[in-house]
């Protein structure tokens, strides 16, 4: 892994500047990627960008930042972006600062900004060696996602397609599946998530394979199979439903035929259940069975000392003594019969017993 620190003029950085939403924010007489089109927007307010302008004006040092090179001569911001952003805007009279635009300052005001020196490492390296040092160095600033991170790592014709769809607000995957997932489509989540969900948690060997091909078509058009399939199996949208292992359920389930009219009643029903402390997890229990995802409330300690009591202490299943500490509360109806969660439907057994009663 090589990494070397420059330095680089603001003159330099901004030459060639162009921000177009087709081709992305380029600088540095094009050789700098400072934001890949379909990348993170522009996220600092007024008062973060004025911060940036004043530190350069004054002559006082910015927080490092961080290229890597993608090409024989061109490199992509990993961390600055902001920064790099703000700057930029400001040589390029997009907004004023201490209600003076860049144009109207003297000469010498000019050229102490242009000749600031911007402290850069440019990181170059295989794409292992990059991830592994873009994890463990404190990059400084906002905090990169780690799917930002493999971004930059794994940068390429496919990586930029990706994000097309997956890592704007407004980008598709957002209007088709956003009610489905959790995060922030601009810091990487969505993109993160489908990734993990095709690649089975995989998501380095899968970007890595991919990083070259030409366009991000089976990821995108995997993400419209999986949001039709959760659309078709549970018609009904219920706020329960966002950022759940939608993909990886697909994956198993995704050839298997399923009854939506049927289970869209058990949702129903078990919305209703007090006894169900999960509503998140009713989803998950309906497609595999298990009742662990509901968090099942539990017997009070009233109810198992007045289960106790009536008992005499007698596991109802061994008929030995034991001390309320050494057992457990059962339902004597199955919850998945019917049973409700009370005095009268709760039984106390010795804890082996009770585990034996379970592993059945």
């Amino acid at each position: 892994m090589e990494i070397e620190l420059h330095k680089i003029k603001i003159r330099d950085l901004v030459a060639g500047y162009k921000d177009s939403n087709e081709e992305g924010v380029v600088g540095w007489n094009g050789r700098l990627n400072i934001r890949p089109k379909y990348q993170r927007e522009f996220v600092y307010k007024d008062k973060q960008r004025d911060a940036v302008i004043d530190t350069v004006s004054k002559e006082f040092p910015l927080n490092v930042m961080y290229w890597v090179k993608c090409g024989e001569e061109e490199y992509e911001v990993l961390d600055g972006q902001q920064r790099t952003i703000s700057i930029c805007q400001y040589i390029n009279g997009d907004f004023s600062f201490d209600m003076r635009y860049f144009h109207n300052l003297q000469d010498d005001e000019k050229n102490k900004i242009l000749d600031y020196e911007l402290m850069v490492y440019f990181c170059e390296g295989t794409e292992s060696e990059k991830l592994k040092w873009f994890q463990t160095i404190n990059i400084a600033g906002e905090k990169l996602t780690e799917q930002e991170i493999r971004n930059a790592v794994y940068s390429g014709s496919w990586v930029s397609d990706a994000k097309r769809y997956f890592s704007k607000t407004n980008a598709p995957a957002y209007g088709l599946g956003g009610e489905y997932m959790s995060g922030s489509p601009i810091r990487q989540d969505y993109l993160e998530t489908a990734i993990s969900w095709i690649s089975k948690g995989n998501i380095e060997t899968y970007m890595g394979n991919h990083q070259h091909d030409p366009n991000a078509n089976e990821l995108w058009l995997y993400f419209q199979s999986v949001i039709a399939w959760v659309k078709a199996t549970f018609p009904t949208y219920r706020k329960e439903m966002k950022g759940l292992d939608w993909g990886l359920w697909y994956n198993k389930l995704k050839d298997k035929p399923l009854d939506s009219t049927k289970l869209e009643a058990e949702v129903s029903r078990l919305m209703q259940d007090e006894d169900v402390t999960s509503r998140k997890g009713i989803y998950e229990y309906l497609l595999f069975g298990d009742e662990r995802h509901l968090s099942i409330r539990a017997f009070r300690d009233s109810d198992k000392r007045y289960a106790y009591e009536s008992q005499l202490g007698i596991c109802v299943k061994c008929g030995e003594h034991f001390a309320i500490e050494e057992m457990e509360a059962d339902h004597i109806i199955p919850w998945s019969k019917g049973g409700k969660t009370d005095k009268d439907n709760c039984q106390m057994l010795c804890k082996q017993c009770n585990r034996r009663k379970s592993n059945k």
